[in-house]
């Protein structure tokens, strides 16, 4: 190592011109000077290993003013090209990303140059805004979930325009949490190789990276390309204040949570004795531990009164009083009065930067905090205070020592350039591990790779990214990852044996994948081919990307059953491994054992024994779970304890993307229960409250829990009623002054607007029924930036399965908007559909309608259709069926299909009217054979014309006036089996008498008129005479018609009839069910015969 005096200063005017502004000092230090050509004077890739506080920053910063230099004319005119080459930058935490936004906006924002924050508190993004971006500033997690899909396909076309990555704190690889950095420096490594990216910038991506003094600064350049050039190692001595550690040991408690809490006594001593009255960082693990502490400095010293050292004058607590009011948190308000306060990731973001402005200032002394202050963010102090040298690690579920990178990081914010030279680090710890720290300085333990442990989902999110497509394109992206840096040089720290050699690991690599890829099949996220080489995504496993959720989560939403209550599914969120992190505290089962007794009736689910009874105890991570999340969704949870609060605001949190990821599985799945259950869970999470809450207008911007109960009380606890309310009475309910009333009433027109659903049924074909969906907008939809989504759901309840679904935009659709739907309809069922419109943001506006379909009720008719040409009528007293008979005769086919009546009535998919006739309901009535025609008669006259006029045959002169009925005659006699059938002409006299005669009245039948009553009576009287009691009228026409052709008589062996194939039966009788579906029906002697018309109702139109 060289001293920093061998380093000679490099001066800011090196830069050209327009670039100068961006510091404001006048020379870089020892470090920046040392790796000022690297990083401005050239593109390669770099990593950097320095203390923290050594000033890293600048040197992103000159690696970006490098790729900006690409715009600079000869003139040194910049000309900036929007988003033609981005640079990302990727950060460990979101405070320290939003610290470099803040600061680099104001640097770069006079030069037109874009940033973008990419992080959970920034949840919203757009293509538009990505592409236009400059530089992108993100989380691993964050950048992970946004570029796992869309790359290729153009969603993300921002992705070419790649040229520069800046990674801090790249030591992190270490964390849990590396894995997902790791996982998209691989994924940007194989796209920069592929063919289609070849033209574009990210074909030269630049990596540069910048970490905490670490020994295997090697394995990281070797995985980032890195050439010996580029690899910068500094030590101590970069350090520009001195740091001093000390280490204190205690007495060990009963368990480690106890152990934290004690050493709240020590710190108040601790920081009288060496922090001088300058700042003071203390550090805990937990938010809750960084509260408490806070709020045990602040107890103390108010008991001081004038004396309080964290105070120093009236203006200072004059500020601190001022920056009370303006707190949104109410503990903070307390403590920041006596000169303490706290800051986590818990704090919204306007007490965030509230607490970390008055700690810059000097106005707050003490500040307690987690430990994602120490990734980076610009708060240094003179006095660091760690608290207990352990965390708690959510993975595992215990208390673990901090990594020794993680120390170094903490202490590393002790000292104050400007106005410390010297910085002072104190590790409070047990006595036991004491020794662990005494040499703290001389550097943090090597970094290895954690993808291992989260294999499974980054290789299911690179096989949806089409990144990888098959084994061979899998043992690529191991090779582009950290992990196999790693496993060449330590192979013990992966379950491989030492000194293995090159094709035995890659054999080992090509295990790792196969076995994953395997089981990622097994449970339908992708497909593999027969020989298990080429996979492909499939939908589950695009959703398990898309959501960004672990395959453990995945696995059991697979496995739910279609038909999952809303129960079932709060239960699968509860179980899910991204909430497994929560434990159950001791000190928390009296409260959750209280809220679980609900002796209000509160909740809407409880934790339940075998028996159904409430349990009195609960006992579990999951019943606690269960429990705190429908205590939450009540709208007023009962418990107010902080660490319960962060873990319900991290159910809700994670729940709310888990049920989104079950409604999209359920629907591709066709569960109609399963998606309705997920969408109400999951838009119920997301407001924190359940539908049925009276607490519904906490919603709105403006209203909290007090101002909903009180508005409650009065009556008013919906957005209806929210409306007709005068703005003046809703600020004499809530207490508030004018105008928060008029501010309540203009918050209403941020809500969706209201919508009304019909269902209509407009006919029913065949076995099914078609449904017309309606949806009309009933209020005036006002142009906002923000837009309201709504699933519209079709279901069957019967079935379980959807019928028609379509995302909607409910302030933007072209209202009516209609949908039709054919259901499917067995006859004689009953079906229950469903209609809903679920809205995805907000509760208490969705939709619902109920159609009931019963088929036994109704049916279809059409006006145009012609004659069937034959009708049964069976023997009600026939034990045996005739139709099963052997010498059963077939009907006659006719080559001339215009003449066969077609009963493919309608298209499914036409929108022509339908009408719908209602058959009479009363029962049949025995008939005699005088009154059968009658009977018919009656029938008829219901029905249009349906006769054209006959054109006259030339060929059949001597048939051109004839008619006939073609009738099977059956024996009376019960041992008779035979059957005949025969031709009656019409135009007899001695077969009809001449009244009754269809042709005595002309040469020609206008297709207007209809057949005689006389014919009818004629037509019984001959039959009568000729004995044919038992009688199937098989056939009727009017010869010399086109209509008519020979008949043909084929086998009938196997007999069903043509002629009803389709229909339905009109009235109920002795009926005789066909194979093919239809009915007959069987009429008996004179005298005793039940008479039924099976088909439609035009079968008897002739007569």
């Amino acid at each position: 190592m060289r001293s920093t005096m061998d380093y000679a200063l490099r001066s800011v005017v090196e830069l050209p011109a327009p670039f100068r502004s961006m510091f404001s000092f006048r020379y870089f230090n020892s470090l920046q000077s040392e790796c000022f050509l690297g990083c401005f004077h050239s593109d390669l890739n770099m990593v950097v290993s320095a203390p923290t506080g050594s000033g890293k920053t600048v040197l992103f910063e000159l690696c970006i003013l490098r790729l900006l230099s690409r715009f600079l004319s000869q003139g040194l005119k910049f000309n900036l090209v929007k988003g033609a080459l981005k640079t990302i930058y990727i950060a460990p935490s979101k405070a320290l990303v939003q610290e470099k936004l803040r600061d680099w906006n104001m640097k770069l924002l006079t030069w037109g140059i874009t940033c973008l924050e990419l992080t959970g508190d920034n949840e919203s993004y757009h293509s538009k805004k990505l592409n236009e971006a400059d530089i992108i500033l993100t989380t691993p997690e964050k950048f992970d979930a946004v570029t796992r899909h869309g790359v290729r396909d153009g969603g993300l076309s921002f992705f070419c325009d790649i040229s520069l990555v800046l990674i801090d704190e790249v030591h992190l690889l270490n964390d849990p949490r590396g894995a997902a950095l790791e996982a998209i420096v691989s994924r940007i490594k194989m796209l920069s190789r592929s063919k289609e990216m070849a033209p574009s910038a990210l074909a030269n991506v630049r990596f540069f990276a910048a970490s905490a003094t670490i020994p295997n600064i090697e394995d990281l350049a070797e995985w980032l390309m890195v050439p010996s050039e580029g690899i910068k190692r500094f030590g101590e001595e970069m350090r520009p204040v001195k740091l001093v550690t000390k280490v204190f040991g205690y007495v060990p408690a009963k368990n480690d949570f106890l152990f934290e809490k004690r050493l709240q006594n020590f710190v108040f001593d601790i920081l009288m004795q060496h922090s001088r009255g300058k700042s003071a960082l203390i550090f805990c693990s937990t938010r809750k531990g960084a509260q408490e502490a806070a709020q045990h400095l602040s107890q103390i010293v108010s008991s001081l009164g004038y004396s309080n050292p964290f105070i120093r004058s009236k203006d200072q607590q004059e500020k601190l009083k001022e920056a009370s009011i303006l707190c949104s948190d109410k503990h903070m308000q307390s403590c920041i009065l006596y000169g303490v306060g706290y800051h986590n990731g818990g704090l919204c973001q306007k007490d965030r930067n509230l607490v970390e402005g008055l700690f810059l200032k000097g106005d707050l002394q003490i500040l307690c905090t987690t430990n994602t202050l120490a990734h980076g963010v610009n708060l240094p102090a003179h006095t660091v205070v760690i608290k207990s040298t352990q965390y708690f690690n959510k993975e595992k579920g215990l208390y673990l020592e901090y990594d020794r990178s993680m120390i170094l990081q903490m202490c590393g914010r002790a000292g104050r350039p400007p106005f410390d030279d010297t910085g002072i680090a104190i590790l409070m710890t047990r006595r036991e591990t004491v020794h662990l720290y005494e040499n703290l300085l001389n550097g943090c333990e090597m970094v290895e790779s954690q993808l291992l442990s989260s294999i499974m989902e980054h290789l299911n999110a690179e096989i949806v990214q089409l990144t990888i497509s098959d084994i061979s394109m899998a043992i690529e992206w191991l090779k582009c990852s950290y992990l196999y840096i790693r496993m060449k040089k330590n192979p013990e720290n992966y379950g491989i044996k030492r000194e293995i050699p090159p094709h035995h690991l890659e054999k080992y690599m090509r295990e790792i994948c196969v076995r994953n890829v395997n089981e990622l099949a097994e449970y339908g996220m992708i497909s593999k081919d027969e020989d298990g080489f080429i996979v492909k995504p499939l939908e589950p496993g695009r959703l398990m990307t898309k959501y960004y959720l672990k395959f453990a989560t995945m696995k059991s939403i697979m496995e739910a059953p279609g038909s999952c209550s809303l129960e079932d599914v709060l239960h699968i969120v509860c179980r899910s491994e991204e909430i497994s992190w929560i434990q159950l505290r001791r000190n928390e089962k009296k409260v959750l054992n209280d809220i679980n007794l609900d002796k209000e009736a509160r909740l809407r689910f409880h934790i339940c024994d075998q028996n159904g009874k409430k349990k009195k105890r609960i006992q579990t991570r999951e019943e606690k779970l269960f429990v705190l999340t429908n205590d939450c969704l009540t709208g007023n949870p009962s418990s107010h304890d902080l660490s319960l609060s962060q873990d319900m605001s991290a159910i809700c949190t994670n729940g709310c993307r888990i049920a989104k990821c079950m409604k999209e599985c359920f629907i591709f799945r066709k569960s109609y229960k399963g998606s309705l259950n997920s969408s109400l869970l999951a838009q119920c999470m997301n407001q924190r409250l359940w539908d049925d809450s009276p607490y519904l207008l906490k919603q709105l911007p403006g209203i909290g829990m007090v101002t909903a109960k009180a508005l409650h009380s009065a009556g008013i606890n919906s957005f209806s009623s929210l409306v007709e309310a005068d703005p003046r009475r809703i600020e004499i309910i809530t207490g508030r002054k004018y105008p928060f009333g008029n501010h309540i009433k203009e918050s209403l027109t941020s809500l969706p607007p209201k919508v009304l659903i019909q269902v209509e049924q407009t006919c029913k074909i065949l076995e099914k029924a078609k449904l017309l969906i309606k949806l009309t907008r009933l209020s005036k939809t006002i142009a906002s930036s923000k837009h309201h989504y709504a699933d519209l759901l079709v279901g069957s309840e019967e079935d379980n399965a959807i019928l028609f679904y379509e995302k909607i935009r409910a302030d933007d659709f072209s209202s009516p908007y209609v949908a039709n739907v054919l259901i499917p309809c067995p006859k004689y069922a009953t079906v229950t559909v469903k209609a809903n419109l679920i809205f995805q943001d907000y509760v208490g506006f969705d939709v619902h309608e109920k159609h009931v379909i019963s088929m036994d009720i109704n049916y279809c008719h059409s006006s145009k259709l012609s004659i069937p040409k034959e009708i049964y009528i069976l023997d009600d007293n026939k034990k045996t069926n005739p139709y099963r008979t052997e010498h059963m005769q077939d009907l006659t086919n006719c080559e001339d299909s215009t003449s066969m009546p077609s009963f493919s009535l309608l298209h499914v998919e036409g929108n022509d009217e339908l009408a719908i006739l209602e058959p009479e309901p009363k029962e049949m009535e025995s008939k005699t054979k005088e009154s059968i025609f009658d009977h018919i008669r009656r029938k008829s006259k219901m029905f249009p014309h349906l006769f054209t006029k006959i054109a006259t045959s030339s060929t059949e002169p001597e048939k051109k006036r004839q008619g006939f009925i073609n009738v099977i005659k059956t024996d009376m006699h019960e041992d008779s089996e035979g059957f005949s059938d025969e031709t009656i002409p019409l135009n007899s006299r001695e077969n009809l008498p001449e009244h009754s005669s269809p042709h005595a009245q002309g040469n020609s039948i206008d297709h207007s008129a209809e057949l005689s009553t006389d014919f009818a009576q004629g037509l019984s009287h001959h039959l009568n005479k000729r004995k044919l009691h038992n009688y199937w009228i098989k056939d009727a026409a009017l010869m010399g018609s086109k209509r008519h052709q020979p008949r043909i008589k084929p086998d009938t062996s196997d007999v069903t009839s043509p002629a009803c194939k389709s229909s339905f039966a009109i009235e109920s009788g002795v009926a005789i069910e066909r194979q093919n579906g239809s009915h007959d029906t069987c009429l008996g002697t004179p005298g005793s015969m039940q008479v039924s018309f099976m088909g439609f109702k035009s079968v008897f139109s002739f007569l």
